[in-house]
């Protein structure tokens, strides 16, 4: 984990609706990663994209575990 490229994004789980500051790691690039809520411990499906060209983090999608993102 490279600690310069931590990024805190506000989001809401998708189970409960609660919001929370997710930390994400932008340094090991676009993956798909799980998370368990906070809140509710209910699984939360994780799609990380950062950019090829600068590692900049482009977006972070969330879902439940019955969903396709």
């Amino acid at each position: 984990m490279n600690e310069e490229r931590l990024d805190a994004r506000p989001v809401h789980c998708p189970y409960c609706n609660m919001p929370f500051d997710l930390v994400v790691d932008a340094s090991q690039g676009s993956h798909e990663t799980w998370e368990d809520c906070p809140y509710c411990c209910a699984p939360i499906q994780l799609r990380i994209v950062v950019s090829p060209f600068d590692g900049e983090l482009e977006d972070v999608l969330l879902g439940r575990d019955d969903e396709v993102l």
